[in-house]
């Protein structure tokens, strides 16, 4: 045999990346608001998935496992780019960002990062609150006091528009 068979944990984590490919990519282009970065950032997050995949203690929490390491990759570009402002970036690119009519969007990229995940992960990939303090590393109380403080804060910045 030319190529040794996958070992199970392998397995889960290449079929929860097939599955969860347009989530993991909408999650990072919601943080760079491009394209190719987001792609860059999925395919980065998933190429360490699977290099990784022998380091995955339980298969059980293969998904929440993965958003966590496609937190880690966006945090992580946004640490190494320098970002450019909404209207520079969108000024290069020379259109208007798909989302940018909608004021809550914008509100959105102006929550830091780790409130923004909580919002993100809870109402637009639809995880429970324990799944989400497994994918952050934190308490499911800290999830929750995060989520009331982002929500505030998008209340407070949709109210002013």
């Amino acid at each position: 045999m030319l190529f040794p068979e996958k070992n199970r944990k392998e397995q889960k984590v290449e079929e929860i990346l097939l599955h969860n490919y347009n989530s993991y990519f909408r999650l990072a282009y919601s943080y760079v608001r491009n394209e190719a970065d987001a792609g860059d950032i999925v395919q980065d997050g998933a190429y360490k998935a699977i290099l990784h995949s022998g380091s995955l203690r339980n298969v059980e929490y293969a998904s929440t496992w993965v958003y966590r390491i496609m937190l880690n990759e966006i945090f992580r570009f946004l640490k190494k780019e320098k970002q450019l402002s909404y209207e520079e970036q969108t000024r290069e690119e020379g259109r208007e960002d798909v989302y940018s009519d909608f004021d809550l969007y914008k509100a959105l990229n102006g929550l830091p990062g780790e409130d923004k995940a909580v919002i993100q992960l809870k109402y637009f990939e639809d995880m429970k609150l324990s799944e989400i303090a497994e994918v952050l590393g934190e308490n499911v109380n800290t999830v929750k006091s995060r989520l009331y403080r982002g929500l505030k804060k998008l209340r407070l910045e949709l109210s002013e528009n």
